[in-house]
């Protein structure tokens, strides 16, 4: 392969040749789901339910496109899983998930971030934070019609046209809390925080940012969706952070491992100042791993909370690890690892890294004296070599370099 990139090794292939490597080709999946639902719409009128799902785009950035979601002609509950992360996990596999997601027609509408209230106009964004699907309706500038892009980093997306109209025919379902805080002129970070401390999904207030629903009326704005994630992980995980910084460290070492979707992840805790690292490893036939080398990325978080680096994979993961410390009233030092597999074919979104990681530290920790000891137990659950993961780690090197007092004794 020497000499190609990955997009030119997607077109020397045109996904029948798997020069890439991967099980199967993600282009080719995404195009077969396109294909599915193409034959479904009637002309350029699609009707159905949103799950809800809303996405923002960048490019083009301040005027993106705003893409409402509907799977043509699924209704009420049969259309809620077409976007339902938290239903997902653990039930279905990569290949079902490229369906559900490939399986909507996106009604794009171009907008100035800066001008949210055109979308409050049609209540598309009203409809994004609905607890129930929303019945809409769509008429499309053209027909959308499926098309092969050999790129080598396409995800699974709606089959995507320029909306000449949408109308929202049912009435969205917006608890009361959060229907107060759209209507107050409050924080967006503040609002964020009570809601979902007050038990709203994370997805809704994803949705909600995104849309601009929150905020200080004159602050608001449409926020894209990738950036929206993140903000919301992070105004979340740094309110988490803020309290655990007052607890005591824990008594023993923890560890926590699971995995979906081709990714296996391991936390450990180990008693200490709060600071965080993670690291991810790519296999070398992984979406983007090295030609024949393992990839290694890293981000460290000081005790201060500065990062050395903002990483989306990163601060989905350090969320559910936060508001896990929180729970058990304890600080400690944390290092999350993350291997992803050849079999992880196509990029499916964050939402996967923050569910498996929650679902983990649900279960019963296995526990150690010292961190050396879970180190050299719990990282045989990776096929990388152990030694690889602590030649990466910050925290470990550091922590091998500091003399014990029972070193003197």
């Amino acid at each position: 392969m020497g000499g190609f990139g990955l997009g030119e090794i997607c077109v020397r292939c045109k996904g029948g040749k798997r020069l890439c490597g991967l099980n199967k080709c993600p282009i080719l999946e995404r195009l077969k789901s396109h294909i599915n639902i193409y034959t479904t719409i009637r002309n350029r009128f699609v009707d159905g339910s949103t799950p809800p799902s809303l996405l923002v785009g960048e490019y083009g950035y301040p005027k993106v496109r705003v893409m409402l979601n509907i799977p043509p002609q699924k209704y009420g509950e049969e259309a809620r899983i077409y976007d339902s992360p938290r239903d997902w996990w653990g039930r279905f596999s990569l290949e079902d998930i490229i369906k559900l997601r490939s399986g909507m027609v996106a009604s794009a509408t171009i907008v100035n971030v800066y001008d949210p209230w055109i979308l409050y106009e049609k209540e598309i964004n009203i409809a994004s934070v609905s607890s129930s699907p929303v019945d809409s309706e769509v008429m499309l500038s053209e027909a959308p019609k499926p098309r092969i892009v050999f790129n080598g980093l396409t995800k699974p997306v709606a089959l995507t046209s320029r909306a000449k109209d949408i109308k929202i025919t049912s009435n969205p379902k917006v608890g009361y809390l959060l229907e107060k805080r759209i209507s107050d002129d409050i924080k967006a970070r503040d609002a964020v925080i009570e809601l979902y401390t007050s038990g709203y999904d994370i997805y809704t207030l994803i949705h909600a940012l995104s849309g601009g629903l929150l905020g200080l009326y004159r602050n608001r704005k449409i926020v894209p969706t990738r950036w929206a994630i993140t903000a919301v992980d992070s105004i979340i995980g740094n309110h988490y952070r803020s309290r655990i910084l007052g607890y005591e460290y824990i008594d023993k070492v923890y560890a926590f491992t699971g995995q979906y979707l081709g990714n296996k992840f391991l936390v450990i805790l180990y008693p200490g100042s709060l600071e965080l690292e993670w690291i991810e490893a790519w296999h070398s036939r992984s979406l983007w791993g090295g030609m024949g080398n393992v990839s290694l990325f890293r981000v460290y978080e000081d005790p201060l909370g500065r990062m050395d680096y903002m990483d989306g994979g990163y601060i989905a993961a350090r969320l559910p690890v936060l508001e896990y410390l929180d729970r058990i009233r304890r600080q400690a030092g944390v290092l999350i690892y993350r291997e992803i597999l050849p079999t992880y074919y196509a990029p499916v979104g964050n939402w996967h890294i923050r569910e498996t990681v929650s679902r983990m530290l649900r279960g019963i920790p296995r526990k150690y004296d010292g961190l050396k000891e879970a180190l050299n137990s719990e990282l045989k659950f990776f096929s990388i070599d152990s030694d690889v993961w602590m030649k990466k780690s910050k925290i470990v090197k550091g922590l091998s370099r500091q003399m014990k007092l029972t070193d003197y004794i």
